[in-house]
């Protein structure tokens, strides 16, 4: 079994069956959520009897790192990563200060929650492969502990955490959730709430139930389209939740939650980069949302991420601008993002693709 599948009362009930006393647990939990422990040897405060007992029954060590890549300006490493039935995984850090050593810059994770992708995004390199498998909790959380013992030795730490990798977060739903649970708790890796961002293609039942869980993480929803024959093209999903359903679902969370909602968008060249393209975009909004709520409404544009599967180009940084003031001049926020890692395939699922 694997350690980080466990929760803090579960890992106290597996010790208490193994006539331990209840502190051994904390002990444990500290050890792998603060010190940052990769092997049941490391925790030296445990009798040696438990700490072998540990070795043989739970797995530390669930991902086998089987490629890493860095991009040419030292800002991105891509891991990508075995798990114990030969599936593969990716996840991404992304160091957003030039001077890494400061301390001060964001250090961003981008994991996966699934091997491969059902939702099936044309554009998308994990959704080119098909679906495998959910990812467990452990195998989520443990993608951050990997990352997070790297940068302790550098005497830095993580930052931000994005559910963006390989797979759809809400189509794990349970397993997500009981990650952020778990990477959240207080008494051990105790990373904040705000510094998580959960991205989906729009599961609009889901969007409610996140909702309705009033958890302070960050909710980014991928678009990319607004006309719903247009977004079909390119999300299969959109046969299932058309665009309304979609932003009616936002419109749910940010009144229940009172919390800004993202939408993504991959500027795809002459596709959904348009001027009029940006206008429908806000109009498709502005028919859920009133004046007032126009503030908790924002768009995160990126250029596409090439794929060998897909043969749209990304949009030119002159036609982004066109875009973003596009949209800005109808009412809606716009950032352009930009690209990272484009030279190590750090786009979702490129590493594996090539892999497999």
């Amino acid at each position: 079994m694997l350690i980080y599948d466990f929760d803090l009362p579960a890992l106290t009930g597996l010790l208490k069956n193994w006539d331990e006393p209840a502190y051994r647990a904390n002990q444990l939990w500290q050890g792998l959520y603060q010190h940052l422990y990769a092997s049941a040897n490391e925790f030296t405060s445990l009798p040696k009897p438990l700490r072998e007992k540990l070795s043989e029954r739970l797995n530390f060590s669930p991902l086998k790192v089987k490629l890493f890549q860095d991009s040419s300006d030292g800002q991105t490493r891509k891991t990508l990563f075995e798990l114990h039935d030969g599936h593969v995984v990716e996840a991404v850090l992304m160091r957003y200060d030039p001077d890494t050593n400061s301390g001060k810059g964001r250090r961003t994770l981008c994991i996966s929650t699934q091997a491969g992708c059902a939702m099936g995004c044309v554009f998308c390199a994990t959704g080119q492969m098909g679906f495998s498998r959910h990812l467990t909790k452990g195998e989520i959380i443990a993608q951050v502990m990997y990352y997070a013992r790297a940068l302790k030795e550098e005497n830095l730490t993580v930052t931000n955490i994005v559910f963006m990798g390989m797979g759809e977060p809400f189509h794990n739903y349970e397993n997500s959730m009981a990650a952020i649970d778990i990477l959240n708790d207080s008494d051990g890796y105790n990373f904040g709430a705000r510094r998580f961002t959960i991205s989906t293609v729009g599961l609009a039942p889901q969007i409610k139930r996140f909702a309705d869980e009033k958890r302070q993480v960050n909710l980014a929803i991928s678009l990319h389209a607004a006309e719903d024959d247009e977004r079909l093209a390119i999300m299969p999903v959109n046969k299932r939740y058309k665009i309304d359903d979609v932003i009616a679902a936002c419109k749910y969370y940010v009144e229940t939650t009172h919390r800004r909602i993202t939408f993504e968008w991959a500027l795809i060249n002459g596709v959904n980069d348009t001027p009029e393209t940006a206008q429908k975009l806000a109009a498709r909004l502005f028919k859920h949302f009133d004046y007032s709520q126009r503030g908790m409404l924002h768009v995160n544009a990126i250029p596409l991420n090439p794929t060998q599967g897909y043969d749209g180009e990304a949009t030119n940084r002159r036609r982004a601008a066109i875009f973003k003031e596009s949209l800005e001049q109808a009412g809606v926020g716009c950032t352009i993002r930009m690209r990272r890692g484009i030279d190590i395939q750090a786009g979702c699922g490129q590493l594996a693709g090539g892999a497999s």
